[in-house]
């Protein structure tokens, strides 16, 4: 099967994720600055899941150059990646209406936590479709930025309900750590 089908799709879910997102802010009521103050933690919480479906679709679309071919794994794999990625808006929402508190902000965390998760089975799902030889296995190696990453959400979560502002920093870490692309998909993909 063409992987054409597969990054269509992916990209107009990651597409609606983002217009729901935006949809989810409500216009203030008045017309000075002073009605927009109230707004600001859920404009910062968009702000971040922008980021991270951002960062998501980027690293998604060099993964998906390194496929040659897609199964019926791989198509069950990548709906596992945009189902939860496809519960951000609602998490979303519920930590900036909440000025990122603990509950919300552990459930923002563990919708990241298993976002990273199914995007690393989707990794080992096409390498194991692809043989161990290929190019996204040469690309991320023994992959220590994302279980890194997965570490980091997990603790995150613990964190957030003794200070979820530390909670808040290690997601923002996270994407800062992931904000460039993965060179390591782009260096393989120019050797070969």
């Amino acid at each position: 099967m063409n992987k054409g089908r597969l990054e269509a799709f992916s990209d107009g879910v990651l597409a609606i994720i983002i217009t729901i997102m935006v949809l989810e802010m409500e216009v203030p009521h008045g017309d000075g600055f002073e009605a927009i103050r109230p707004l600001i933690p859920v404009f910062f919480s968009y702000v971040l899941s922008f980021l991270y479906i951002g960062i998501y679709w980027n690293n998604h679309h060099h993964m998906l150059h390194t496929v040659k071919h897609v199964s019926g794994t791989i198509l069950w794999a990548n709906l596992h990646l945009l189902f939860w990625l496809s519960l951000l808006p609602f998490v979303t929402g519920w930590m900036g209406e909440n000025h990122f508190s603990s509950g919300p902000s552990a459930l923002y965390g563990f919708v990241l936590l298993m976002a990273a998760i199914a995007y690393w089975l989707l990794a080992k799902t096409i390498i194991a479709a692809h043989g161990p030889d290929a190019l996204l296995a040469q690309a991320i190696g023994k992959d220590l930025k994302g279980t890194g990453s997965i570490v980091l959400y997990a603790f995150a979560i613990l964190i957030a309900f003794i200070n979820h502002w530390i909670s808040l920093g290690i997601y923002i870490l996270v994407a800062l750590l992931w904000l460039i692309p993965d060179k390591r998909v782009e260096k393989v993909l120019i050797e070969h």
